[in-house]
């Protein structure tokens, strides 16, 4: 059985390995532009939304409802990081 500690651990790790890719494709190939402000954007992110699912894992008792927010969290994820990376919106955090 998984503990609650460790599901956060987990959380770090996967973020860490997650911001790992990009950063070697821009070291080894030199396809990917980022800056630090990038990594730190894309780090927040991926932590916040780990740890909110956390948060509803541990607070939330029903399955149903579990399933419900965790979903409206990674659809969050989806839009605004689909809205930074090519402006699906057209708002002015768009990516150019």
């Amino acid at each position: 059985m998984i503990t609650p500690n460790q599901r956060l651990a987990g959380i770090v790790v996967i973020v860490a390995i997650l911001l790992l890719i990009p950063f070697l494709a821009m070291r080894f190939t030199g396809e990917v532009n980022w800056t630090r402000i990038d990594f730190i954007t894309a780090g927040v992110l991926l932590l916040g939304t780990g740890l909110l699912c956390e948060l509803v894992l541990r607070v939330v008792r029903k399955t149903q409802y579990r399933i419900v927010l965790v979903a409206a969290i990674l659809l969050g994820l989806f839009l605004v990081w689909a809205e930074l990376a090519v402006g699906l919106f057209g708002t002015r955090f768009a990516g150019s």
